[in-house]
């Protein structure tokens, strides 16, 4: 069966159909969010638990126009954001290379580096590297525009680049 008739399946309350779509999405959306939680899986994971609820309860709401991993990754890091405001996350943005604590002889990995940068750049570089999104479905699923986008995506590149280096 296809995700369209799955969707639409789930849409006229067949519980068995949105359960397809939950195992065909969520270990990529496990993934995105645990990114955005700076590994964080216990809240990645109730983060997810919520999304799919929410999917559930909107899903004739979904207007098909875009692919349902996107609909399903917006309603995700929407339900980050209200997360991470209820919790008073700390933003690690002005996070000082000195202070990543890394073995000196260990190599800092990419997710070391990812959890150093800022939730929109973590959420750009994820989305578009990680995750396979254009810039235009990325920008669309995160909200914003797509310079706003590329920019991010840009000093988060160069963000990992320095930590990297700087650990070798």
């Amino acid at each position: 069966m296809s995700e369209a008739e799955l969707v639409e399946r789930a849409a006229d309350g067949d519980a068995a159909a949105f359960g397809v779509l939950v195992k065909d999405h969520q270990s990529r959306l496990r993934g995105f969010l645990r990114r955005l939680t700076r590994g964080d899986t216990a809240l990645a994971d109730d983060v997810a638990q919520d999304a799919f609820l929410e999917a559930w309860q909107n899903i004739g709401q979904f207007r098909r126009e875009g692919a349902f991993a996107g609909w399903l990754a917006r309603i995700a890091y929407r339900r980050y954001l209200k997360a991470a405001r209820r919790r008073k996350l700390e933003p690690l943005d002005d996070v000082e290379m000195a202070t990543i604590d890394a073995a000196p002889d260990t190599k800092l990995d990419l997710e070391k580096a990812m959890a150093h940068l800022s939730l929109p750049q973590r959420a750009s570089l994820t989305m578009c590297f990680a995750l396979g999104y254009s810039h235009d479905e990325a920008a669309a699923i995160l909200e914003m525009p797509v310079g706003t986008l590329k920019s991010h995506i840009a000093r988060g590149r160069e963000r990992v680049r320095q930590l990297l280096e700087y650990e070798r």
